[in-house]
């Protein structure tokens, strides 16, 4: 499975700034925590100074009334701190919820937008990784990652100022360590990056295998595949263990480094400042505050490395889905024209399409349809039948010639109303783990249950369903699975007629089912195609004989067409596959 190139730097003002456009909503908020960061940082540092005001000044002097009040007022400050740090925690992970709804509604939208072609070439799970994981990462660069470690500087520098005015000697022997955790903490830092690009290209990866596979379960299990898949799920998943680990074992090696050199600073401390005290040059009280902000200096700076961290992944992770939104490979949507009711007049001329570069499947495709007609279109696997399809609704661009539709080229369609007007009923139906009702009318609440019926009742699908527990509110489970292949290819017809399109297209829609249901469905296709232009792919050329026109493609070209009778009269290529379908004897 290929890997993902992964980068991300911190200092990307570019990735930083389309961030901060998802804030713009919610600029008073980020305001209000911007304040409260500044908040935390001048009143962390208070505590120490008030305990050095009250052993100074009042325990000292054995004042037990002012005692009182400074402990009074160090448990003011205290809750002060408490309700300040709850709000910074709590509108901190309210804007990280917020932006990242707003992304990932964006993302889905973008990737609902962009062509099949992209999909070919898209693994599913990386798709799936960019909208969930990569986006949860965002959240955390805001609750956990930017805020924080911009507070923690705050604090940083908040703290250094009131040690360097207490007395700067002792702040000097308290920072003769901070090379050796600088030094530490930039080593953790860079080893840390590389293992978080590891654990996410393995996740990547396991996403993508996992969903790749449960999706074609039924094929590892048809070909006794199962040990060989389980072999290759094991070394994915060993290689997400060890990226795993590998990040473990940087943790595990930098905190216990860094507690000892905070107790290195503390001890150095205690040392110099105990004969200060002694040579009454330093008090008490500074002694003992000078511990508590090496505490709170040195723990902001651990902590920033891990912050730092954070940043930095949710930059790679903003660089991951930034890709994905500037990704140009959607169909272009500037058409204009949407009417409400088209003829179904359709003509292809001197089409030419190729999936890859300059392979075409579709060479100098022309021919027009009625409206009215039925015209069908014949073939070998891999002639072009489908693409002539997709090209219609514009699933993909054509590369020349140009497609019409009452006249109109379909590029000047708007695409929702081009398609509004095109019913495709497709070989391999998809069906959602939903009703019955909702897969029909896939959420349009302008479609009523009444006309969904109507609709099942013309088809022939209303005998089953009615058989169903919870009959339209039957659910059918993923992808279909409690429904059999004939009883999903009736409810994709009755989709299909529920919108009542103007064009109706049957890509081997009888193709997977018994003599019996397709007898069901030839009837129900009777009534659908009256008044409707209909193209119609079909290998079973019995259900196409009544067609006004058979095209024949080989290998992406049109080599025959006419009807039914004219065809086989020529005794070309139409009339050989005949033969071979009926096995006639001549």
């Amino acid at each position: 499975m290929a890997k993902e190139e992964i980068s991300g730097n911190v200092l990307d003002l570019n990735v930083l700034k389309r961030l901060f456009k998802f804030v713009k909503p919610y600029q008073g908020y980020f305001y209000f925590l911007v304040f409260l960061t500044v908040a935390l940082a001048l009143l962390v540092p208070a505590r120490p100074y008030l305990i050095q005001v009250t052993i100074d000044e009042y325990v000292g002097i054995k004042d037990y009334n002012g005692l009182v009040s400074m402990i009074l007022l160090l448990v003011g400050l205290l809750i002060l701190q408490a309700i300040v740090q709850y709000l910074h925690t709590y509108f901190s992970g309210w804007l990280g919820q917020h932006i990242i709804r707003d992304i990932r509604i964006k993302l889905f939208r973008h990737i609902e937008q962009l062509r099949l072609q992209f999909f070919d070439k898209t693994p599913i799970g990386r798709l799936v990784t960019r909208n969930i994981s990569d986006v949860e990462t965002l959240s955390d660069v805001f609750s956990q990652g930017l805020a924080a470690m911009v507070g923690d500087i705050l604090q940083l520098v908040v703290i250094l100022a009131v040690m360097f005015y207490t007395n700067w000697k002792l702040t000097l022997v308290s920072l003769s360590t901070l090379p050796l955790l600088i030094l530490s903490t930039y080593v953790f830092k860079e080893k840390i990056k590389i293992a978080f690009n590891e654990v996410r290209n393995a996740v990547s990866n396991l996403n993508s295998f996992v969903q790749e596979h449960i999706t074609g379960m039924n094929i590892i299990q048809i070909f006794n595949s199962e040990e060989r898949e389980y072999e290759k799920f094991k070394e994915i998943n060993k290689e997400h263990k060890r990226a795993n680990l590998k990040s473990v074992l940087y943790y595990s090696v930098y905190y216990p480094v860094a507690e000892v050199i905070q107790a290195a600073g503390i001890g150095l401390v205690v040392w110099y400042g105990a004969g200060q005290v002694i040579q009454q040059e330093v008090t008490m009280g500074i002694l003992i505050a000078f511990i508590m902000y090496i505490q709170m200096f040195f723990r902001p700076i651990r902590m920033i490395a891990d912050r730092f961290n954070t940043l930095q992944m949710g930059i790679v992770s903003s660089n991951r889905i930034f890709s994905l939104l500037d990704s140009k490979e959607h169909i272009a949507d500037n058409g204009t024209f949407a009417p409400d009711v088209i003829k179904g007049d359709v003509k292809f001329d001197k089409v030419w399409f190729a999936y890859v570069d300059d392979e075409y499947v579709l060479k100098d495709i022309s021919f027009d349809v009625k409206p009215g007609q039925t015209v069908a279109l014949v073939g070998a696997t891999g002639a072009g039948k489908s693409s002539v399809i997709n090209l219609l609704s514009r699933f993909y661009e054509i590369r020349e010639g140009a497609i019409t539709m009452d006249g109109i080229d379909v590029r000047e369609y708007d695409l929702s109303a081009l398609r509004k007007q095109i019913g495709v009923v497709l070989q391999d139906v998809f069906l959602f783990s939903d009703t019955i009702a909702n897969n029909i009318t896939l959420g349009n609440p302008e479609i009523s249950r009444s006309r969904v019926m109507e609709a099942a009742e013309l088809v022939g699908a209303a005998e089953f369903i009615n058989r169903l527990p919870g009959k339209l509110d039957y659910n059918v489970m993923e992808r279909g699975s409690t429904l059999s292949v004939g009883q999903r290819q009736l409810i994709s017809f009755v989709r299909a007629m529920v919108y009542d399109p103007k064009i109706i297209v049957l890509d081997e829609a009888t193709s997977s089912v018994d003599t019996e249901t397709e007898e069901l469905i030839q009837a129900a296709i009777s009534k659908l195609m009256v008044g409707r232009t209909s193209i119609v792919i079909a290998h079973r050329l019995s259900t196409i004989q009544k067609a006004d026109k058979i095209i024949v493609l080989d290998k992406g070209e049109i080599v025959e067409s006419g009807s039914h009778e004219e065809l086989l009269i020529r005794e070309g290529y139409y009339a050989q596959l005949h033969r071979m379908q009926y096995k006639e004897v001549v």
